[in-house]
């Protein structure tokens, strides 16, 4: 069915996280664990729909998300593909998250009265190593 090593994830229904989401961020880590390499084909809309018993739709949805973030590449009449990896796109997803952590700190700064300057200091210091 595929290049690389296709491992059914588990979908739960009763998960708060929609459908499409869950099947997305299971075939993301799938990429970024290299389980899926580049090139790599994936199952078509319709295998991944009976597989997990979603909408056509749902999976859609998924796999058009992903095309849009760089991780695959649809290509009409042929299928969905792993896409190579986007240096520029990976960057900017790893600062994306460190911005999130990065509030997350401020917050806590702000909450407990610890200075900028403390927090730049520690930031500092992690960075360094």
């Amino acid at each position: 069915m595929l290049s690389g090593e296709w491992t059914m994830a588990v979908i739960e229904k009763v998960n708060p996280m929609p459908l499409y989401l869950q099947l997305k961020n299971q075939i993301k880590k799938e990429i970024r664990t290299g389980l899926l390499k580049a090139g790599d084909k994936l199952p078509s809309e319709a295998q991944l729909q009976k597989e997990y018993g979603m909408s056509r739709v749902t999976v859609r949805n998924a796999m058009e998300e992903l095309a849009a973030e760089g991780y695959i590449i649809k290509v009409q009449g042929k299928g969905s593909f792993v896409a190579s990896p986007n240096k520029e796109f990976i960057q900017e997803e790893q600062l994306r998250i460190a911005e999130e952590l990065l509030e997350k700190v401020a917050i806590i700064g702000r909450t407990h009265g610890i200075s900028y300057e403390q927090m730049a200091n520690i930031l500092k210091l992690f960075f360094e190593e």
